[in-house]
């Protein structure tokens, strides 16, 4: 395993610039890049795309994803990890050697890391929005119930605001709350962690990347990079797969006992729907899958979920134009999701690489390997 001694140059202060630095490194590693733009440009007005770089056959029995920026804003960190990992030579000979391929998906959400925003352009959160929406979608009453007081109609909240949240965790516990606000919902399209009503851009886009890359093979790893929860600077590896006794075992003889589950409550995260892991289980069912979310820890809970609240206000009041309150809203809402210190990204590469290391041993040693 070996990590940059400048890790600084693998991670960007722009969609562009890491796009850029993507591209980039995919070339230095002799790869194609196969670039799926985007209808809208970017905050800048620069083009924008879901970039994917294979290394490997297309024929490999054992294909190891490693996504970044699902949640938009969340790809300067996941970026980062994609180019050290493209930057390192040792890895890409191990996973040659072993037999696994491994595709790099750059920007799942690019509006989204332009604009710095969590949602899509069409403020949908895209690890809520996988769902068969023929059929009747998830009901979350808890944030039905606080919807208005999630995302007020003033900034900063009001006390009634936040002492409504408040009622709400000491009647039913900080959990409960947690579960409400971020779960996922569908009735509120300028509220928080709304899963939307249709498929997304990225997620029909993604669909057609995997299509093309992930239904031959008959082993598949997943890493989806992002940020926002737990200790700042720790990776939390959060078990990314259906409630399965056997996918959870591989799941932890790969990346260590420590990895997490929604189901159990170890997680830091709440139990969550519309997840877009599920994809793989769908599209790619011929492959025994196994993933984790690598969540890496930024700034309290309280306060990541402050800057959400406070970004789609925001979203939702577009005259508010060119003020302090606007930037203040910015500035909070990019430090809840990417911590620009050289120790964090030290250790948010550190902690990536080795868990892509750790997934190509357990898809070179399967069992029919």
């Amino acid at each position: 395993m070996s990590i940059p001694t400048d890790i600084d140059r693998c991670f960007a202060s722009t969609y562009a610039e890491a796009r850029q630095k993507f591209l980039a490194a995919a070339d230095a590693a002799g790869l194609d890049v196969h670039s799926h733009p985007h209808p809208l440009v970017g905050r800048d007005g620069e083009a924008l795309a879901m970039d994917v770089a294979r290394a490997g056959p297309a024929d490999a029995a054992s294909l190891l994803i490693v996504s970044s920026a699902c949640h938009g804003i969340e790809g300067y960190c996941g970026s980062g990890v994609q180019n050290a990992l493209l930057a390192d030579g040792a890895f890409a000979r191990r996973a040659a050697e072993s037999g696994v391929a491994v595709l790099y998906i750059h920007a799942l959400n690019p509006w989204g890391f332009s604009f710095n925003r969590r949602t899509t352009h069409e403020n949908v959160d895209l690890n809520r929005n996988w769902h068969d929406f023929s059929r009747p979608l998830p009901e979350n009453p808890g944030y039905d119930e606080l919807a208005r007081f999630i995302v007020p109609d003033t900034w900063p909240p009001s006390a009634e605001a936040q002492a409504a949240l408040t009622a709400y965790a000491d009647r039913h516990g900080e959990r409960a709350l947690q579960t409400a606000i971020s779960g996922g919902q569908y009735n509120h399209p300028q509220g928080i962690f709304y899963g939307g009503r249709n498929p997304t851009w990225s997620q029909q886009t993604l669909r057609h990347v995997l299509a093309e890359h992930a239904t031959r093979c008959s082993r598949l790893g997943w890493i989806d990079l992002h940020t926002g929860l737990g200790p700042s600077g720790h990776g939390e590896r959060i078990f990314a797969c259906r409630n399965d006794a056997a996918a959870l075992a591989r799941a932890r003889a790969w990346w260590g006992d420590a990895v997490t589950s929604i189901y159990d409550g170890s997680s830091s995260s709440s139990p969550l729907v519309g997840l877009m892991w599920s994809v793989a289980d769908e599209a790619c069912a011929q492959a025994e899958y196994t993933g984790i979310a690598l969540e890496y820890g930024t700034v309290p809970l309280g306060e990541m979920l402050e800057s959400l609240r406070g970004a789609q206000w925001l979203e939702n009041h577009p005259e508010l134009g060119d003020t302090p309150q606007r930037h203040e809203i910015e500035r909070r809402m990019r430090a809840a999701f990417y911590t620009e210190t050289p120790a964090w990204k030290q250790r948010i590469v550190e902690q990536g690489v080795e868990a892509a290391w750790q997934a190509v041993q357990g898809l070179a040693t399967a069992p029919d390997r």
